[in-house]
């Protein structure tokens, strides 16, 4: 395989040998195979605009993982992080299992090399541990990107962000959402947030956790909802000094990387300037959405 993907503002060529197959959520954000996209004279209008990746990630399957060059910056049961000058290169594993299934290296600013250890290829299909490769939010926070852990509801053409630790209850809160004000849940676990004509807008993303909701989609803003579960529905506005730290425990972050570090701090700061952040204490009932509705006024 050798196709185009946009996730956001990052458009990216991915080749793969026949034996991986990118799971189903991300060939949402194909945009078409290499050779049509890079054609000088195509009609497609909308392929012109993805005609340029300005990335390459090249997979191959080796019996043993290579060895990264470099020395250790970050270390976690599940990961490796090495750097050797501007490059970064990764040992990726899952949370819960020994070894390790890939090892992902940087090449130069435009290219990275991914392998895949041949006894896990089984794995590949699941939405985070093929994700999980390409290293992503490292690339995304140079577009001004960040990733949210949230549930992705649109209603009334703006998006309304669910966020709060795993086993709050944002799945929920979007589903009362939909059957008491008829939204639609556009990703169930994840959004990309990134500017749009000066408005901060979520996007879609390739995973989407245990709800199976996964569209290429987005909208602007209407809010960020901070979760926790209350014996009675109350909802308040926060300000952005409150809000700061609930958002930022949600936000994929690479603390290992400073400059990454800072910059995704300043984009969490720009973004409380201009989304509002409500706090909703919530039981299960219709009774939150209408305590969320009249604060959001909607």
């Amino acid at each position: 395989m050798d196709k185009i993907f946009q996730i956001g503002d990052f458009t990216f060529r991915l080749c793969c040998p026949e034996e991986i197959m990118p799971p189903p959520n991300f060939m949402l954000f194909e945009r078409g195979d290499t050779e049509c996209a890079l054609e000088k004279g195509s009609e497609n209008s909308s392929m012109k605009e993805t005609a340029e990746p300005e990335y390459t990630y090249r997979m191959h399957v080796a019996e043993e993982l290579p060895v990264p060059e470099g020395k250790v910056i970050a270390r976690r049961p599940d990961l490796t992080v090495y750097e050797c000058g501007n490059r970064e290169s990764r040992l990726i594993g899952v949370k819960g299992t020994e070894g390790y299934y890939a090892c992902y290296r940087e090449n130069d600013l435009s290219s990275a090399e991914i392998t895949f250890a041949a006894d896990r290829i089984g794995g590949l299909h699941i939405d985070p541990v093929f994700s999980s490769l390409l290293a992503l939010e490292r690339r995304l926070v140079k577009k001004d990107s960040m990733i949210l852990h949230c549930a992705y509801v649109e209603y009334q053409g703006e998006a309304i962000l669910f966020s709060a630790p795993s086993e709050t209850g944002k799945t929920t809160q979007a589903n009362l959402w939909e059957k008491y004000r008829g939204s639609r849940t556009v990703n169930g676990d994840r959004s990309l947030l990134g500017k749009k004509d000066g408005r901060w807008t979520a996007q879609g993303w390739p995973v989407c956790g245990t709800s199976e909701v996964c569209h290429d989609e987005a909208f602007p803003i209407r809010a960020i909802v901070m979760l926790s579960q209350a014996d009675e529905n109350r909802a308040v506005r926060m300000t952005p000094g409150q809000a700061f730290p609930l958002v930022y425990s949600q936000i994929t972050v690479n603390r290992w990387n400073r400059e990454d570090h800072i910059h995704t701090m300043d984009l969490i700061q720009d973004l409380l300037e201009s989304v509002p952040v409500y706090h909703l204490g919530c039981t299960i009932s219709e009774e939150a959405v209408e305590c969320l509705a009249r604060i959001l006024e909607v």
